[in-house]
């Protein structure tokens, strides 16, 4: 085994995709999610934080004494629901979602540095974003701010990444990327909903019935040939931008 990859949220959707649409032969891909899906799977609920120890450490083993060319984690996993004033939801879901949104990226980030910190091979560590990290849709508070969060951990730590490299040591490359409006299960929460709790909710209504919609293994693609673009360490970019 030369690869390993990591994604979570692989169940479903763009994980699902990315799960489908690896790029290196012969690799071994764990989904981290609840229900799993069609790869190796390792049962876990990211949006409860006494879960989060046993990523950690399931990173830690599987990453000691890898001596493979490539490790990575994608980070897929997220939530939109509930979708509506915040003052209106309710309080366990909300909860969970921005702990899955706004926790628990920097800590399964945190946590795969820290396994892959000692591996003389190629790492990256790839934070799927939203165009929501930079437009306050009301509705989506803790999506927003999730994704806001998410961005802004990963300037930061591939800021550290570099710094390491400038050290002389083997860096991990840390980025963001945003995949555009993508036609999944996500989008048929978004659509179900009316104007009283997401009042941008015609437009992506309108994206549906026109075709313009992203499909999971377009953005699966999209997010797969970051690995070999020359993009810097901490970098937080958007498909739609990038040239074909």
């Amino acid at each position: 085994m030369s690869d390993l990859v990591w994604i979570s949220g692989a169940s479903g959707g763009i994980g699902a995709a990315l799960a489908a649409g690896v790029p290196f032969a012969g690799a071994r891909v764990i989904d981290l999610s609840r229900r799993g899906g069609t790869v190796e799977h390792f049962k876990v609920d990211l949006a409860d934080p006494a879960e989060w120890a046993r990523v950690e450490k399931h990173f830690a083993v599987e990453a000691a004494g890898f001596q493979g060319e490539r490790i990575v984690f994608v980070h897929n996993a997220g939530t939109i629901v509930p979708i509506g004033p915040a003052e209106t939801a309710d309080s366990e879901a909300y909860t969970r979602a921005v702990l899955l949104n706004s926790a628990a990226p920097q800590v399964l980030g945190r946590a795969f540095l820290r396994a892959t910190a000692g591996l003389d091979c190629e790492r990256h560590l790839v934070m799927l974003s939203s165009g929501a990290a930079k437009t306050a849709y009301p509705g989506w508070s803790h999506y927003n701010a999730g994704k806001a969060a998410l961005e802004h951990w990963v300037r930061t730590a591939g800021a550290e990444q570099v710094l390491k490299s400038e050290a002389g040591e083997r860096a991990c490359r840390v980025i963001a990327v945003a995949p555009g409006v993508v036609d999944t299960a996500m989008q048929d929460d978004i659509r179900a909903v009316d104007e009283q709790a997401f009042p941008a909710v015609e437009r992506f209504r309108e994206l549906k019935r026109t075709g313009t919609l992203v499909t999971p293994e377009q953005a699966a693609r999209g997010i797969w040939s970051l690995l070999t673009r020359p993009l810097e360490n901490g970098a937080v970019l958007d498909l739609r931008d990038l040239p074909a």
